[in-house]
This record gives structure tokens, sequence and C-alpha cells, in this order.
């Protein structure tokens, strides 16, 4: 039915490519709503040396576990995910005593952990990622997979001026701890 499409609209750059490459057909990219005026910057300084934060359903290609087991290497740093799933029991397996499990929490507080984090850690290959973005509005910098939707939403130093995140090119706990 795919040659019965009138017109093909895509959530990032990454999935209009990935259109392009399955249909041979263009698509018009319209990104998803990110509410910047909840997330928002806080008044108060980030705590130093602060902990790191990542959030997400504990799905397996969310690739949570790796960011665990990255903290694990890490023992001076500390690591709190908030979200929970099927996943949940592998990645508090790979965890190390510096990885605090926070569950699902509400948007509220998932906004305070945001403004209060070193950074956001994000090693999945989305089609776009909504909650970097949330990060971002938080004033948090992201450490995100170069792949995806992250490529569209996250600044790095190289890419110009206002960088807002760094990435690592590997998704394994040792580039992400790297």
């Amino acid at each position: 039915t795919s040659t019965r499409v009138n017109h093909f609209i895509a959530n990032s750059a990454f999935v209009r490519d990935r259109i392009a490459r399955a249909y041979g057909r263009d698509a018009t990219v319209i990104h998803p709503p990110v509410d910047t005026g909840y997330f928002d910057v806080s008044a108060a300084p980030k705590p130093s040396p602060g902990y790191y934060v990542t959030a997400s359903r504990h799905v397996p290609y969310k690739r949570i576990d790796l960011i665990a087991a990255a903290f694990k290497d890490l023992p001076t740093q500390r690591l709190i995910i908030a979200g929970a799933g099927p996943e949940t029991g592998r990645i508090r397996a790979v965890a190390g005593p510096n990885v605090e499990f926070a569950g699902e929490v509400p948007r509220d507080q998932l906004r305070a952990l945001f403004q209060g984090a070193r950074a956001f850690v994000f090693a999945a290959e989305e089609d776009f990622g909504i909650v970097p973005l949330e990060a971002q509005a938080c004033g948090t910098p992201v450490l995100a997979l170069r792949r995806g939707g992250a490529m569209e939403t996250v600044r790095d130093a190289a890419h110009g001026p206002a960088p807002t995140g760094l990435f690592f090119d590997d998704q394994s706990a040792a580039a992400i701890a790297d």
C-alpha cells in the first residue's frame, strides 16, 4: 500500500532517510513537541560534583544496561536511573553501588532530576528522542550515542557555538565511560 501514500511525514531526518531507503520516497520532517515551558532551567545552580541521570522505559533497545555497566567502571561518579520495565532486573544485576534506581517518577520529580544533574546519559538509537530535549531544556547537557535522532537535537563543540552535549561513537559501556 506504500505506493498509494500521498505524502510521507517523519518525526526526524533519521526516519526520513529510512523512508527514502525503504520506499524511494521523500518525506516531510515534523519534529514532535517538547514541553519546554515545563522542562526549564532552574534558578538554583547545579550541585558540584552532582550526579548523572538517565530516564527511560527499561526495554532492551534503550540500552540502560550499558549505562549502568559504564558507571560500575566509574565508582566515584553517581548515576540515577529513572523508569521501570521488563529489563529492570537485568540492569540492576550489572549496576554497581554508585547506581541508584529511582523507579517510575512523577513529572515534577523527573524535572528536578534533570535540573540537578551534571549530564543526561542517552545510549539508545531512537527515531527522535524527546527525553534528551527535556533534559537540555532544563539546562542539562546530554551524553548521547552518535546515531539516530540525537544527531539532530544534541550539538557538540565540533558543530558550532553553544554546545548542548557530547557524543560517544560505540554503543558500549566502555565508550559511555570514556
